[in-house]
């Protein structure tokens, strides 16, 4: 018997032991065993009944599953409860319901697959549940290590140490913080959270766009912040493309549209860009000369010196430094080889 007919066997004995059909109607529709989860409005309507009697309903169908569950009276269950729990404890303890339903099926997970592990996750007395909301992913977790309220407060610490750090942070950091037996439990448990997002290894809030870039300007900053030094607007097209980013097919003219647009993103050579934070300035060859020998004052620096330091804040060549060097209503020469700003 394969993985899928392992769970499939248990969530079709499951509810054979639910004896009205009417109340086994509830739970698939709750549930959404059949790919398609119904509200508590719509199953009533559906049965002429409140929206509060569903409810009751099913918080006691469910009840008499679980006390089924615990007694062993439902046949198949435990060949899934074990083929769940083997994988959880190689996922690190705890999974979104979508991430388990992939490994196990060994396919992309479809509404009705997520909707089936959930129910097992829910009946069995040894997999906790967590229920999805705003603030967290529809998870599976293994009961030994913790109920839904454990798993919650778990997701909240990780939360709250990343937002504490103000900047991306790695599960190894992570790690050195907290008390877990492996980082990758750590890792399975940032997983629930929704607002948490990855990228490269880095964990961060999902508002953050260093782990969550929304657009080509952010996914570009990430290009560059993970290079940590100045690339073509080519390159930087070509590394979004071979990239994990969610969206990645994007043309070199809008990378450079984007480039030219973002004050973020400095010209330091013929289609050279680097980041403002690593000190660059935007402006002409001619324009960083000027702020060099400004600070150098009336004494003035060497030709020698002024073409260093403008090659180390601009990609040109040599003889581009010295064509601005001649504009004489800019730069006074003193000397034999020195030069100063013009008064």
């Amino acid at each position: 018997m394969n993985n899928a007919e392992t769970i499939t066997k248990a969530i079709k004995n499951s509810l054979n032991i639910i004896e009205q059909e009417r109340e086994r109607e509830i739970i698939s529709r709750r549930f959404g065993l059949d790919g398609h989860k119904e509200t508590l409005e719509q199953i009533g309507e559906m049965l002429s009944i409140t929206r509060e009697r569903v409810r009751q309903l099913e918080k006691a169908i469910l009840i008499r599953l679980r006390i089924a569950a615990e007694e062993g009276r439902i046949a198949d269950l435990a060949p899934a409860e074990k083929l769940i729990i083997r994988n959880l404890t190689e996922m690190g303890r705890v999974a979104r319901a979508s991430d388990l339903a992939k490994k196990i099926l060994g396919r992309e997970a479809t509404a009705a697959d997520k909707a089936n592990f959930s129910f097992l996750g829910e009946i069995s007395p040894v997999l906790t549940i967590v229920t999805e909301n705003d603030k967290y992913h529809n998870a599976i977790g293994i009961a030994e290590y913790g109920d839904e309220k454990a798993l919650r407060t778990k997701v909240d610490e990780i939360v709250s140490l990343v937002k504490a750090n103000k900047k991306p942070i790695s599960i190894d950091e992570l790690d050195e913080k907290l008390n877990y037996e492996h980082p990758s439990h750590i890792e399975a448990v940032a997983r629930i959270s929704k607002l948490l997002s990855t990228l490269n290894g880095q964990w961060g809030l999902t508002k953050w766009p260093t782990v969550n870039p929304k657009n080509i300007r952010d996914k570009i900053y990430v290009v560059l912040e993970e290079h940590k030094e100045p690339m073509h607007f080519g390159d930087i097209a070509k590394a979004i493309s071979a990239s994990d980013f969610k969206r990645k097919n994007v043309t070199v003219q809008a990378i450079h549209n984007e480039l030219i647009k973002d004050s973020r993103f400095v010209l330091i050579g013929r289609g050279i860009y680097a980041l403002d934070s690593w000190g660059y300035q935007k402006g002409t060859v001619s324009d960083i000369i000027t702020k060099i020998l400004k600070k150098a004052g009336d004494e003035g620096l060497s030709r020698k010196e002024i073409v260093k330091q403008v090659l180390k804040e601009r990609k040109v060549k040599e003889t581009t430094v010295l064509l601005n060097l001649q504009n004489k209503k800019l730069f006074t020469k003193i000397g034999k080889d020195n030069y100063k700003l013009a008064a």
